[in-house]
């Protein structure tokens, strides 16, 4: 069975801009690049979970999604393909949602999907519900602290055993 990471994007790969449309204002996390070439090296497989409310809301569309997550990727300068999967929840809160997050869908169909093993797979974010989305998917979370959080305020959830991260490049430093 194989390894996966889950990522959230907005304030874990990319710097978060709030409702991010336009593809010119993508700008990498420093290190993002050399540590998802690491974890590739590792053997880990690689996905996309991120909720896009602005969709939802009529702010902008699925489309300007896809022109940043290109521009990303021509900034990552990785390999193609980076990915093994992309999910993007396009709903608004108060909207009906398959694979929004917390919900593990989509971590769950892919573990099944690619025979991954759960217990080698990691969800990576910057906001609780990335991960309670992995914590719904009975997989291993991990705080980052480059989006909404700062380690002072993820200790102030009081959440046991949360394992928090300054940046997913220090993250990925962990990985064997």
């Amino acid at each position: 069975m194989s390894k996966a990471l889950f990522l959230d994007r907005d304030g874990t790969l990319i710097l978060d801009k709030h409702y991010l449309a336009d593809p010119a204002g993508v700008e990498l996390i420093p290190g993002v690049a050399s540590a998802l070439g690491r974890a590739r090296a590792l053997g880990y497989r690689l996905f996309i979970l991120t909720n896009q409310s602005g969709i939802g809301r009529g702010l902008y569309t699925l489309d300007a999604v896809h022109r940043c997550n290109a521009r990303m990727d021509e900034l990552l300068g990785l390999p193609r393909p980076i990915w093994d999967g992309i999910c993007i929840a396009p709903e608004a809160p108060d909207q009906p949602s398959r694979y929004r997050k917390p919900s593990p869908a989509y971590i769950q169909e892919m573990i099944a999907l690619h025979r991954l093993d759960p217990a080698q797979c990691w969800m990576i974010g910057d906001r609780e519900s990335d991960l309670d989305a992995g914590l719904n998917a009975l997989i291993n979370t991990a705080a980052v602290c480059t989006g909404k959080h700062d380690g002072t305020a993820w200790a102030a959830l009081g959440r046991p055993g949360l394992m928090v991260f300054p940046s997913f490049v220090e993250f990925v430093a962990t990985l064997r």
